[in-house]
């Protein structure tokens, strides 16, 4: 793949093959080819040779629409439009009102502890503390989440992939700008939500993906390894041993 006619390949000869419900991290160095090969996955960019199949189905061979309805994403930067918590969670106004409560509560949101119309979280304010009223799916959003804090716009794009409820979800980077304590309620939903889905999580913090099944390891626009955490730490000479000395992991921590 390439970005322009006459560029140079970005990706080069990637051949993976990803079990349904597994979890994969990808992993490698700025320019590896990370960012590239989701672009390739929603065909943003389109593939100048080779192929991807979903379900042994070609994705070439599906219009982009059909494509991208069966993909959830969850970016680094989530995409939030001006209008409603509703309209933002659904915007095409296919589910009740319970399945997007649900969602927000499976997301952790909103405090589980809490009924139904509870108080969505933010950072301890609730929301009659809040500069907004947060608890109802009509409540306000502005432009790009502007009224939200980072951690809440990251759980409200969490909450949008459970409405969603693709059997594919890929996470570029998703908990790469949150704090500590968002990434945690990120991680908990993914490994309790998500348990049955086909996951790809473009790694930012290593230890998020330390538990998956496999770890892919680009370096430039190439597949350098790819097998469990475990036995690719194993590899003394490794890039993603080296990436797990330098975060301070140890093979412990990884089984």
């Amino acid at each position: 793949m390439s970005y322009r006619p006459g560029l140079p390949n970005v990706l080069k000869g990637i051949s993976v093959k990803v079990r349904g419900g597994e979890k994969i991290g990808v992993v490698g160095r700025t320019g590896a080819g990370k960012s590239s090969l989701m672009l390739a996955l929603f065909r943003i960019v389109e593939l100048s040779s080779g192929s991807i199949t979903i379900d042994g189905i070609d994705i070439s061979t599906l219009g982009l629409k059909d494509l991208r309805s069966k993909i959830s994403v969850i970016p680094q930067d989530p995409l939030l439009f001006s209008g409603t918590i509703r309209s933002n969670l659904d915007p095409f106004s296919k589910h009740d009102d319970e399945e997007l409560w649900d969602a927000l509560h499976r997301s952790r949101l909103i405090d589980s502890s809490n009924p139904k119309k509870g108080s969505i979280s933010s950072d301890g304010i609730t929301a009659e503390q809040s500069s907004i009223n947060r608890h109802d799916l009509d409540s306000s959003i502005e432009s790009e989440g502007a009224n939200l804090s980072v951690g809440e716009r990251s759980l409200l794009s969490l909450a949008r992939a459970l409405v969603k409820d693709c059997k594919v979800v890929v996470l570029d980077e998703a908990t790469a700008s949150v704090d500590l304590e968002t990434d945690s309620k990120i991680q908990h939903t993914i490994q309790a939500e998500f348990k049955d889905r086909t996951l790809l999580c473009i790694a930012h913090r290593l230890r998020t993906i330390i538990s998956y099944d496999r770890i892919l390891v680009l370096d430039d626009g190439l597949v350098a390894e790819f097998d469990t955490p475990s036995n690719l730490f194993k590899i003394e000479s490794g890039l993603f041993r080296g990436m797990c000395e330098r975060s301070n992991i140890s093979l412990k921590d990884i089984e």
